[in-house]
């Protein structure tokens, strides 16, 4: 890692930001004993359920007061969250056409249902395509097809993946929420599937296979449902791309011509006359795990919110390192970015409390699927029709001081103008999303809020670094995510260089105090896929 004295470059960063905002200086010390206390052994790796998550709760309800926050969920620290954890037992082959494929290498497959056995049997495979029901845009792969008690084989990612630009039915090469796998699986059940198995291809799904299997093998931790989940399909789970080429042939038919066939527009569901087989059992556990929940009231209209979030939680213990370390004990991902949280709440309780409320919720379950968020957004302390919009962040990378911060998702609502007055104000410049088919705004926590109309911004540390521009920069980041990421790796090391995780912080309090100083109320852009529900929101309750 770059190695550099923090304090010019701290003023560097803030510079601009300010003589406009009279922003206090980012307490960097705050960063750095935040995620070494986070990420130390001592807590195991955050998981939640578990030890490390009394402990995370505790200190995180600690420095929170400390910061000058209020607790949020009246008089609160913390909202529950009820979660479920699935693990599957004496797992079958799938079984298609006579052909029995392993587990692990060949399929996975998981279940939503809070039942002790699962068992699928001889289900219709139906080739819905890409499994998209999307009115608005005159696509629906399910047209003319009754899928009860059939299995839908999808294509992961959307129809226009392969677009050289971002013109398209689907917005070209970057990734829609109907190209994520858990709208796929929503929508088959919604339209009654038992089943609902996505072919992984590496390029479209963004990931290799050995993504999927670790991550649906093992138990499976879910947000507990009022039904027990039987409003969802019976089985979902993945397939390789090998498989499914096995699949089809078995059916007479041919795989290319048939993704061919569903990038057009006017796909019609092709049942494949043959049949999907397969059963395990289930342990189940119930527990609750917790959201943490601080605010800052405002000074004018304080039932007005300005909302900033990142996960707190990690992987616990996971597979051993060469050397026995079986700890992913999460310091980039994401002590960080809770350790932003705290900086900011000091930052704005010192700067005095601005003219709307600032919201500060660390989430728990993030690495389960979004599960903290997503039930914050299904059950808000604070009402979605009163929050303004907000910022999310997740892994801030220590790698030094940037010339640019990367924008995931830009162009989707009228948050961008804040955006780009806090970085034209640190004389920075904004980078687009270099993966947009991997449809990464729709992979972190800002997105439970975002399906349910609230603006949020997910902007990332630079790839432009000072020291060796992009070519340093995205060797940084392929380093973290081949040698760290989410393993026994992804430690706390006291040589970081703090001073381009000072810029992003600053950036972020630029943000957000403009936004509660300010009168407006964001929405998405026209045609966005949440301007709809965001109108709704607003036309129902009170403020936007």
């Amino acid at each position: 890692m770059l190695t550099r004295t923090l304090a010019p470059l701290c003023a560097l960063a803030l510079s601009t930001v300010a003589s406009a905002q009279e922003a206090p200086p980012v307490p960097v010390d705050t960063l750095k004993e935040v995620t070494r206390v986070l990420s130390s052994d001592e807590f195991e790796g955050r998981a939640p359920g578990t030890p490390g998550e009394e402990k995370t709760i505790a200190y995180l309800e600690e420095q929170f007061a400390a910061a000058g926050l209020e607790p949020g969920n009246n008089g609160s620290w913390v909202q529950e969250v009820p979660l479920v954890e699935i693990a599957a037992q004496n797992i079958a082959p799938l079984t298609i056409a006579g052909a029995d494929y392993s587990f692990g290498d060949q399929w996975v497959g998981v279940t939503y249902r809070e039942q002790d056995h699962v068992a699928l049997d001889d289900s219709e495979i139906v080739f819905v395509g890409f499994g998209i029901n999307a009115p608005e845009r005159g696509w629906n792969d399910y047209a003319g097809v009754d899928m009860h008690g059939k299995t839908a084989l999808i294509l992961v990612n959307d129809a226009d993946y392969a677009a050289d630009t971002l013109e398209g039915t689907f917005n070209g090469r970057a990734m829609t929420y109907y190209g994520r796998w858990t709208y796929k699986f929503e929508e088959a059940a919604r339209q009654g599937a038992a089943g609902a198995i996505i072919i992984h291809a590496d390029f479209p799904a963004a990931y290799g296979w050995n993504v999927v299997e670790s991550s649906w093998s093992g138990p499976q931790v879910y947000a507990a449902r009022n039904d027990g989940g039987m409003s969802q399909t019976l089985v979902n789970g993945w397939v390789t791309h090998d498989v499914a080429e096995k699949i089809a042939s078995a059916a007479g038919m041919d795989l290319a011509q048939m993704e061919q066939a569903a990038t057009q527009p006017g796909f019609t569901a092709v049942p494949l006359g043959i049949t999907a087989s397969t059963s395990f059992d289930n342990d189940i556990r119930r527990f609750a795990s917790a959201n943490v929940v601080g605010v800052l009231p405002g000074s004018e209209r304080p039932d007005e919110y300005v909302l900033h979030t990142a996960h707190w939680d990690h992987l616990g213990r996971c597979t051993p390192a060469p050397d026995g370390d079986d700890i992913c004990n999460g310091a980039v991902d994401n002590a960080t970015g809770t350790a932003a949280l705290v900086a900011l709440a000091k930052m704005h309780h010192e700067a005095g409390a601005p003219a709307r409320s600032l919201a500060f919720v660390a989430v728990t379950a993030e690495e389960s699927g979004l599960l903290g968020s997503e039930y914050y957004g299904a059950n808000p302390v604070f009402p979605l029709s009163q929050t303004v919009g907000g910022v999310n962040m997740d892994a801030l990378y220590v790698l030094g001081p940037a010339r640019d911060v990367v924008a995931i998702g830009g162009g989707k609502s009228e948050l961008d103008a804040t955006l780009e007055r806090a970085v034209a104000a640190q004389g920075r410049t904004i980078t687009a999303d270099p993966s947009p088919q991997a449809g990464y705004y729709y992979r972190s926590d800002h997105f439970s809020l975002a399906k349910r109309g609230v603006p949020m911004l997910y902007v990332k540390s630079g790839e432009d670094l000072f020291d060796g521009g992009f070519e340093a920069g995205e060797e940084g980041h392929a380093d973290y995510t081949a040698h760290r990421y989410h393993g026994p790796k992804d430690e706390y090391d006291p040589n970081w260089d703090w001073s381009g995780v000072a810029q992003d912080v600053g950036l972020y309090y630029a943000i957000g105090r403009e936004l509660a100083e300010s009168a407006d109320w964001p929405n998405w852009v026209e045609g966005d896929e949440f301007r709809a529900t965001r109108d709704a929101s607003c036309a129902a309750g009170e403020g936007c």
